[in-house]
């Protein structure tokens, strides 16, 4: 990053990022620019990053007298994990050649203690070929990047479940997060844009509520969002010359605009049929939706392939926009499943698959 460019670290607490562990590939952290303020605070695509949490196969192992070093490579690339050993572990090894008396009762807690301490030591000394998951902070020593372990154990994961489970998950973060540089230092009008299509979309959900509206087009909400456009003088003053900008008018159906494309994206409102009459529905009032989504899913259950683990998402979404409407989206889809499960008419058997009671 071009340090003209970075952000000032008083500014980076405002990123949510920047206090969680990111799941990053192993091929961006490699890649991660230093910060030029504070030494160990690295970039990616603008959000401070430190810490972060990684998932792959131990590719080397070495074994020192306070730490474990363990090569990651997530299938992006290979990054170095220094995993420092706990006081009870390095008891555990000077105590390992001691024995312990079995008690009459059979029931010896010391025992009991060494197996539970044996155990946790199983979890922390890893082969070359088993599944690690690492979290710490990321430095670099001797102009290598490599991960300060803070917590780390062997993941057991026989059918892949876990791994198949990540896969997923993190490109949603990297398109809901990661790849979405926040802007940490907005302009006046800018900070005032964002507040006022804030604002406004909040107005028009609220309005939703309080009316239960099921169907609605763009001047129905429009006198609303009036208060939210900023009142123009009259008259300037005679030692000002005027400014040319959008009339008030042009600000409120811009404002409106920019609120419908917000509740389109997060699924709350959507266009069943895309004509010049600009007809909206609230997803979650629309009931003909919620009856087609529950059909879908009722029917194609019965079809032996989705009988056991019934039917995915994708599956659901695609059925729906051949059979309902095209433009629905996934968004959407979600709100109108967890309506259905929260009304008990479906039930989730993973994070993606549906069927019916």
């Amino acid at each position: 990053m071009d340090p003209a460019g970075e952000p000032p670290s008083m500014l980076w607490g405002l990123d949510p990022i920047f206090s969680a562990f990111a799941r990053l590939y192993v091929r961006d952290i490699l890649q991660m620019t230093e910060s030029t303020q504070v030494p160990g605070i690295y970039f990616y695509n603008s959000h401070p990053i430190y810490k972060v949490d990684v998932l792959g196969t131990v590719v080397y192992q070495r074994e020192r007298e306070d730490f474990f070093c363990y090569g990651v490579d997530d299938g992006t690339g290979v990054i170095n994990c220094l995993c420092w050993k706990n006081d009870l572990f390095k008891e555990e090894e000077n105590s390992s050649k001691s024995s312990v008396k079995p008690s009459d009762g059979g029931f010896n807690p010391g025992s009991e203690l060494k197996k539970l301490r044996q155990a946790q030591q199983s979890r922390c000394r890893l082969e070359i070929g088993e599944l690690l998951r690492v979290r710490g902070p990321v430095k670099t020593s001797r102009q290598q990047r490599e991960i300060m372990a803070s917590c780390f154990y062997k993941v057991n994961d026989p059918v892949m479940a876990v791994q198949i489970a990540w896969m997923m998950e993190v490109p949603q973060l990297y398109r809901q997060c990661y790849d979405k540089p926040l802007q940490l230092q907005p302009t006046a009008t800018g900070e005032s844009a964002v507040s006022s299509i804030g604002k406004a979309t909040n107005i028009i959900k609220d309005f939703f509520k309080q009316k239960s509206v099921s169907r609605f087009r763009p001047y129905d909400v429009q006198d609303l969002l009036q208060p939210l456009i900023p009142r123009q003088p009259q008259t300037a003053p005679a030692d000002q010359e005027p400014v040319a900008g959008p009339s008030a008018c042009q600000q409120l159906r811009q404002l409106l605009k920019d609120a419908l494309k917000i509740l389109q994206d997060e699924g709350i409102v959507y266009r069943k049929v895309k004509s010049q009459d600009e007809l909206y529905h609230v997803t979650a009032q629309d009931k003909d939706l919620l009856i087609a989504v529950k059909d879908i899913i009722r029917e194609d259950c019965k079809r032996e392939k989705y009988a056991e683990k019934g039917c995915h998402i994708l599956h659901i979404l695609s059925a729906v926009r051949q059979r309902y409407s095209l433009n629905v989206s996934r968004a959407a889809l979600e709100l109108v499943l967890k309506s259905l499960e929260c009304n008990s008419d479906v039930v989730s058997t993973s994070d993606s698959h549906y069927t019916v009671f």
